[in-house]
């Protein structure tokens, strides 16, 4: 595994980060709508700070959080925003989200995340990895329990989670007063199943926009739709 990715505009340092660059964290960095122009953005459980460095480019956020409890990966964090174009907007926080919400009292227009959905109950013996794969350290219940405190009253939570866990998600979020704006359902290629759903929610009810993505036509041959999605940070699209 290469201990740097680059992208168009930026360059991500992993080779302390438990997680790497992978096909889920681009995705919703680039799919993520932001046509309501947040100005504050918080990135939950940061990791190597992708997201937070892909909506640095994609909008004129005044504010860009992240929040990244791993020590190694914080570190990581903080450089890779330091070596990046959006250093004056970027700010990394050393803490749990439970810490984090908590103390915090600023409010975001946006909040975002690619979380630990895995659910295993044994340990790999790495704890760095154990935390940034294992759902137990970050639960979807408190990633919507801080986003209620957290988000402004018209502000938007964003995620990536597996397709399968949609159906309770969807209800965890009902519970909680957050209800789905924009919906993805994404195959690895047409004939494949759903792999991931990509949300979007906000505190108003309403119809969802409902859509479908394939990643690729056939092995190494991507999509259209695909391409233009992440034309502006893979290097090769």
């Amino acid at each position: 595994m290469a201990t740097h990715f680059k992208f168009k505009q930026f360059t991500i340092g992993q080779d302390r980060c438990a997680m790497k660059v992978g096909t889920d964290g681009v995705l919703l960095g680039a799919w993520v709508p932001l046509h309501f122009q947040p100005q504050r953005i918080l990135d939950v459980g940061s990791g190597t700070g992708l997201l937070a460095l892909m909506l640095a480019q994609r909008s004129n956020a005044a504010t860009i959080d992240a929040v990244e409890v791993d020590n190694a990966a914080f570190e990581q964090c903080v450089e890779n925003f330091e070596a990046s174009p959006w250093s004056d907007r970027l700010f990394c926080y050393h803490a749990s989200f439970q810490e984090f919400y908590i103390e915090i009292e600023e409010r975001y227009d946006l909040i975002i995340s690619n979380p630990p959905f895995y659910v295993e109950d044994f340990s790999s013996g790495q704890l760095s990895r154990d935390t940034a794969r294992q759902n137990q350290w970050l639960p979807f219940a408190t990633i919507f329990e801080g986003a209620d405190k957290l988000l402004s009253e018209d502000g938007n939570l964003a995620m990536i989670i597996p397709y399968a866990s949609e159906t309770s998600i969807l209800n965890l979020a009902n519970t909680c007063g957050f209800y789905p704006v924009n919906l993805t359902h994404v195959r690895g290629n047409p004939n494949t199943l759903i792999k991931r759903s990509l949300l979007q929610f906000s505190r108003t009810k309403g119809n969802p926009n409902i859509q479908e993505l394939a990643i690729e036509l056939e092995r190494d041959v991507y999509t259209q739709e695909y391409r233009k999605l992440t034309r502006d940070f893979y290097l090769k699209m």
